[in-house]
């Protein structure tokens, strides 16, 4: 677990301190798109922050090869090998996105070999767990198949959610937390050796997210654009692909006596085939009231428009920061629920307390004029707009205004500050300057 620990610590810090340089460098060459009609954001933010999440993960595989327990992973397996080809190719084709906007058919086309060069190279499912019948050992084809189509629903399903700032990378943190607690406890509670390589991807998929968080959460100083979403939803399929193709269910001791006896047996081992739907149930039912919705008012499927779930929980009046909150919440619940209920399926209690969350989860849709209040032992950590001090002073200061008084002098202007002295990048610590045209060009 220290050596785990350890690629991630080595894998977030390595992202964040590189996404500082790779936002200068995105403003320099120019990867800044103009704003459009369905973006949240009000002036244009640099992309390629996959360029630092593609680096950390190479760090975490460096680091983890020189470590003296994991080091076995790179000599009993070629999964490692494979995942970084893999996410090399696939991040090479999301950084000329971010800049030249490459066609949608050319990009998916990309996914399709990535994930087939990962199949070439021995990541790929071998057999799947059903319930009642037992293990169906695939062909080549049908694993091959099986596999393209994990990779590419699941990296389509990261780059459909990225929407909001910090969405997307939260939302494959907590996944990717979900599938490191399920492959370790394979590892370590079954003394399987085959479910290291995909503990290690999810340590190091978290440490790549951890790190970018940061710079991403509203308001955001870069996105990841293509190169990152795509790069993250690659090593999510990879970590579930690897636990599931890699495991024999034999090795498990798992003895059937009957229908039910199978499907609560077979569960734990099935689970990591369900693991990428964790994510992908919120965008899904997006993506299906989206085509439903344009189809219905007479538009193409494909046209764009401000109708996503995350559009719809700004209109109703949450915050930006909220409607991120909720949707982490969301994914939070299905992702570490359904590990919770493959460790303990018969538990009735599992049940009752996925219920009650779900309650709480409709109570927090139904409050979005809600706004917490910190105690004050806790306000250094929390945004300045959730402390009482603050909360207090702009109420003060908004009552004059608008009873007709007058409120005295306006203050003076703040100078800007020059090139050498602006804030910027992993140094900001306090108001975030704005990029502005004469910098982009």
């Amino acid at each position: 677990m220290r050596e785990y620990l350890l690629t991630l610590c080595i894998t977030a810090a390595v992202t964040y301190l590189l996404t500082g340089p790779v936002r200068k460098f995105a403003i320099v060459a120019g990867a800044m798109p103009e704003i459009r009609a369905r973006d949240v954001h009000r002036e244009p933010t640099p992309r390629l922050g996959g360029i630092a999440m593609f680096f950390g993960l190479c760090a975490g595989l460096l680091v983890a090869d020189h470590l003296p327990n994991l080091n076995a992973v790179f000599e009993n397996s070629n999964e490692p090998r494979a995942l970084l080809s893999g996410a090399a190719l696939i991040w090479l084709i999301g950084v000329l996105d971010d800049k030249f906007e490459i066609d949608a058919l050319i990009k998916l086309g990309g996914q399709m070999i990535a994930a087939g060069v990962m199949v070439m190279q021995g990541l790929t499912i071998l057999w799947i767990p059903i319930p009642g019948v037992g293990t169906v050992s695939l062909t080549s084809g049908q694993g091959t198949l099986l596999t393209v189509a994990l990779v590419v629903i699941t990296i389509n399903a990261v780059n459909f959610v990225d929407g909001l700032d910090g969405l997307a990378a939260g939302m494959v943190c907590i996944a990717s937390a979900a599938s490191f607690m399920y492959a370790y406890r394979i590892w370590y509670g079954y003394g399987i050796e085959a479910a290291a390589p995909a503990t290690l991807f999810a340590a190091i998929l978290m440490g790549m997210c951890l790190g970018f968080l940061p710079h991403n959460m509203h308001p955001a100083r870069i996105f990841m654009g293509d190169s990152g979403s795509m790069l993250i939803g690659l090593v999510l399929a990879a970590g579930a692909i690897s636990v599931t193709g890699q495991v024999d269910p034999a090795a498990m001791k798992l003895n059937f006596g009957g229908a039910r006896d199978a499907t609560h047996a077979m569960l734990p081992v099935f689970i990591p085939l369900l693991m990428p739907l964790t994510i992908i149930a919120i965008p899904f039912a997006d993506l299906v009231l989206a085509i439903v919705r344009r189809t219905w008012n007479g538009k193409s499927p494909f046209a764009a428009d401000r109708g996503h779930l995350h559009h719809r929980l700004l209109e109703i009046g949450h915050s930006h920061s909220r409607a991120v909150l909720i949707m982490y919440f969301w994914s939070a619940l299905i992702a570490f629920g359904t590990v919770a209920y493959s460790v303990h399926s018969t538990s009735v209690w599992i049940l009752l307390l996925i219920v009650a969350l779900s309650a709480l989860g409709l109570v927090l849709l139904l409050l979005p004029r809600f706004r917490p209040r910190t105690p004050r032992w806790a306000e250094a950590f929390v945004p300045p707009r959730y402390r009482r001090r603050r909360a207090e002073h702009v109420e003060a200061e908004a009552a004059p205004e608008e009873s007709g008084t007058p409120v005295g002098p306006a203050p003076a202007p703040v100078p800007e500050l020059s090139g050498a002295t602006r804030l910027h990048g992993s140094t900001a610590v306090s108001e975030r300057p704005r990029v502005r045209s004469h910098e982009r060009e």
